[in-house]
Order: C-alpha cells, then sequence, then structure tokens
C-alpha cells in the first residue's frame, strides 16, 4: 500500500470546506467502520475530513472509499498489520507502541497541516484514544470525543470512575441488583468487563477509560458524540449532570437502512456461494452465526454451539475465521460432517448481506455494538452471546430493555451448553408469542432507526447542530 498516496488523496479538495475535522481512531474493525460513516456524514455537511490511524487498521480494509473531501493519514504503529496476539502482556504493547508513536505522528501531522494551509479546527477520537484529546489541548485545538458504545456504557463507566467508585468496590455477589440513576435494574453480569476490578491492577484499555473519564469531569459541560439514536437511549443520553451526550447515529453503511433497492439486488445470482445458498432457502428461515472480527471463540464453545443448531434442525450460515497461523477451525467440530449436510459454514461473509437478505430470520452474535445496530436496521432479531467488554452490558439491552433477543444463559461451570442455545434459537425462531413479540420489537425499533437518521430525524439534526455551533463556528486556531 503506498501511504503517500493516502496522505495526500483529496487533500487538494479540503481548501475548500469549511472546516477540516481531524478523526483519530484505534486500528481495530470494530471502530474503522463507524468512523467511516460518520466521516461522509460530515462531509455531506460540507466538512473536510482526514482520518488517521495505524497502518495495522489501514491493511485490513480491502478497498479505501474514494470521497471527495475525505483523506487518508496512517502512520506506523511498529507492527503494520502483522501483529500476533498470544497474550494480554502482547496487546498492551501493542496499545503502548500505537500510542507513543501515534502521539508523534498526530502532533506533527497538526502542525504541518496548518503551515500547509489546511489546518484542522477539531480534533475528533474515539475510544482508548483518549491520549489523543491531550494532543490537541497541548497545540490549543478543540477536541471531542467519539463513544462508539452504547451511552449506557458510558453511563456507568463514569459512574464507575467518579461518583459510585466506592459503591462498585462494594458489589461483590452476583445476584446482587445493582441500581444507578438512569439506568435500569443491573446485576453485576450485566455490566462491562473489568469495572469491579481494582484499578492499579487493570489492564491498559480500563486505564484508558479512566483517564477518559476524569478528562471529561474535568472539563465544563464537555459534549460526547454518541453511536446510537435518542429513541434507543433517551434516558441514558440525558442522566450525566456534566457531560452532554449527543445521539448521532446508527453510524453503519446506509443500505442497512435502505429496504428497496438492497432487497431488489438479492435476489440476482451472486458470485459468492454464500448468497446463492441463502437465495435457495425460505424467507426467515435461516439462522446467521458471527462472532465479529476479532472474537475468536473457545472449541469448547463452538463445540456446544455445533450441537445446539443440530438440534434446533434450522439452516445455518456460520462464520468461523481461520485461526493466527490458518488454520481451520472448523476442522476441530466433533460433529462438522453433520452440520455441512444442515447449513453452511464460511471463513468470511457480507454483514451487510447477509443481515439484508430476507432468507435470515435469526442473528446468534456476541453482541458487538456494531453488530447489535446492524442487527436492529436489518429487522433480525437476536440470540446473544455475549463474549466480554460492552457486550455484556449489550445483551442485558437486547433482552430486558429493547426486547429485540434472547440472551443464552451461562452454566455453572461457566458455559454456554448445547439445550441453551437450542431452546433461544428455537424461542426466536419460532412461531409463538414470544418470536413474535420479538420480531414486533424488532420492527419498531428497525423504524425509529430510520427515523432518526432521516433528513429532519433526531441523530441528522443533532449532528447539524454540532456541526454548526462547533465544527463550522469560529476557529481561533
Amino acid at each position: 500500500m503506498d501511504t503517500s498516496l493516502l496522505t495526500t488523496q483529496n487533500m487538494k479538495n479540503l481548501n475548500n470546506e469549511k472546516s477540516h475535522v481531524l478523526i483519530a481512531l484505534f486500528p481495530g474493525q470494530g471502530q474503522i467502520n463507524p468512523c467511516l460513516h460518520f466521516s461522509k456524514q460530515l462531509i455531506n455537511l460540507g466538512i473536510g475530513v482526514t482520518l488517521t490511524t495505524s497502518l495495522s487498521a489501514f491493511s485490513k480494509i480491502k478497498k479505501l472509499p474514494n470521497v471527495e473531501g475525505l483523506s487518508f493519514a496512517p502512520f506506523s504503529d511498529g507492527y503494520d498489520g502483522k501483529f500476533q496476539l498470544s497474550s494480554v502482556d502482547d496487546f498492551h504493547m501493542f496499545y503502548s507502541s500505537v500510542k507513543s508513536r501515534g502521539s508523534k505522528f498526530i502532533f506533527n501531522l497538526i502542525q504541518s497541516n496548518a503551515k500547509n494551509g489546511t489546518p484542522f479546527s477539531h480534533v475528533i477520537y474515539t475510544i482508548i484514544m483518549e491520549w489523543v484529546g491531550l494532543v490537541a489541548k497541548k497545540i490549543n485545538i478543540p477536541s471531542t470525543l467519539f463513544w462508539i458504545q452504547p451511552a449506557t456504557v458510558l453511563d456507568i463507566y463514569y459512574y464507575r470512575f467518579t461518583d459510585y467508585s466506592d459503591y462498585f468496590k462494594s458489589c461483590d455477589t452476583k445476584d446482587k441488583i445493582i441500581e444507578l440513576p438512569g439506568l435500569p435494574p443491573l446485576s453485576p453480569i450485566d455490566f462491562p468487563s473489568f469495572v469491579f476490578d481494582d484499578v492499579e491492577s487493570s489492564n491498559w484499555a480500563v486505564k484508558s477509560i479512566k483517564r477518559q473519564i476524569e478528562m471529561l469531569s474535568s472539563e465544563e459541560n464537555p459534549r460526547v458524540l454518541v453511536n446510537t439514536f435518542d429513541a434507543l437511549e433517551f434516558d441514558a443520553l440525558r442522566i450525566l449532570k456534566h457531560v452532554t451526550m449527543v445521539g448521532i447515529g446508527p453510524s453503519i453503511p446506509s443500505t442497512f437502512l435502505d429496504d428497496n433497492t438492497f432487497r431488489a439486488d438479492m435476489i440476482e445470482i451472486s458470485s459468492k456461494n454464500y448468497m446463492n445458498w441463502l437465495n435457495s432457502k425460505d424467507r426467515g428461515s435461516v439462522i446467521y452465526i458471527a462472532f465479529g472480527s476479532y472474537s475468536e471463540i473457545s472449541s469448547q464453545l463452538m463445540e456446544e454451539i455445533g450441537h445446539g443448531l443440530l438440534k434446533c434442525g434450522r439452516p445455518f450460515l456460520w462464520v468461523i475465521r481461520e485461526g493466527q497461523d490458518g488454520d481451520k477451525m472448523e476442522d476441530k467440530l466433533s460433529c462438522k460432517d453433520e452440520l455441512e449436510e444442515q447449513g453452511k459454514i464460511v471463513s468470511w461473509c457480507s454483514q451487510v448481506e447477509v443481515l439484508k437478505h430476507p432468507s435470515v430470520g435469526c442473528f446468534l452474535t456476541h453482541c458487538g455494538w456494531n453488530s447489535t445496530l446492524e442487527s436492529i436496521a436489518s429487522k433480525v432479531p437476536i440470540v446473544a452471546c455475549p463474549l466480554w467488554n460492552d457486550q455484556v452490558c449489550n445483551a442485558k439491552l437486547i433482552q430486558d430493555v429493547w426486547k429485540n433477543g434472547v440472551r443464552v444463559n451461562v452454566s455453572e461451570g461457566g458455559v454456554v451448553e448445547r439445550d441453551e442455545f437450542n431452546r433461544c434459537m428455537t424461542i426466536v425462531m419460532g412461531d409463538g408469542e414470544e418470536g413474535e413479540e420479538l420480531r414486533r420489537n424488532v420492527k419498531k425499533w428497525n423504524d425509529l432507526a430510520k427515523e432518526a437518521m432521516k433528513e429532519n430525524g433526531t441523530s441528522s439534526v443533532n449532528l447539524k447542530a454540532f456541526a454548526n455551533e462547533i465544527l463550522l463556528g469560529p476557529n481561533e486556531y
């Protein structure tokens, strides 16, 4: 990849923009997609965007979008797509490298652009990139956090690291119900990973989030852009007294919210085998299973899912990614042959194509926030099988607040068993009252998501107001 082309792509067009924003994101797939869509939203408002992250992220993008007003500024993180995760310590080293190299690069980039006549008027950064805000502050450029998880999760972290820190330390029983202002009743198993850990002994991600909350609490009425929409998290967006959260989502590809043109394309013969296979299935008959770009599930969990699918008896499309060494993980399944007679296993698929396909009636997911929003936008109910981090809280919201899915229960041995997968998939795919209610709720949230993203919808109005007041206002730099 020619990085010189990336740094100059469409840069000539930025001189004509009213404002030029730098968006800095962590090099993870879960951050790339919402930031690309968010960039396009800003460009549509006449704001030029330069998107910066490390080469490890750019190596994951098959084809960079060629959008007028959008440029890219990659930097080396020392691994450049060759990072191999074998332990938590390895990821800490990767994060530290991104932070140290990225801080220097972004500092120099801001100064260089100012000298070249295309100064940045504002910096926007994502979760675990709080150090970017500090770099911007050092150069006296205003910055804003783009929170790409639910507003509810930000509320929880804010409570954890401010006024309710002692309260969290006393919550050590899994059956205890915890009530926090503006949030639904939660038990410890509903909270993001690590919130009950001692901060000093916690991993790098928790310390990063703690620093982020400390930055927000030290500012006077800071604004945070959130990848959600008002109807979905009305109270959660408004409950914090000292932080103004602005719902601008869902920041997902517009095709997820477009019923007509995309579904018409589905009937055409595809060059992708899995699409032709889906075309042969009845409406709403297929279970789609995917656990995100980086979630590598254990062999035991994979085995239980496989046997759960056999018990359920429905056709399925299951994405099982290759191992780090290129191993086919499905070969470890004891029931692989029986599964291949019932459904289809692939190593990759286009999630937008699959979720929008009329044959898909259920999404068994790890509940990453992008996947959760995409399922809402595609009118597909969920079987929630969270693995860690915000996914646990997302699953709580899915089952008990939005009621657009069913969450699997974990056995006392810490395993989700095959009968439990079968139970949940049968509910979601069935014709009973529970399944019907899920589908009604899915349609409700889908309609509200579409409304939010219309020209006069809440998310569009919120982003325009933020852009007019903050990004297109007086530039003192």
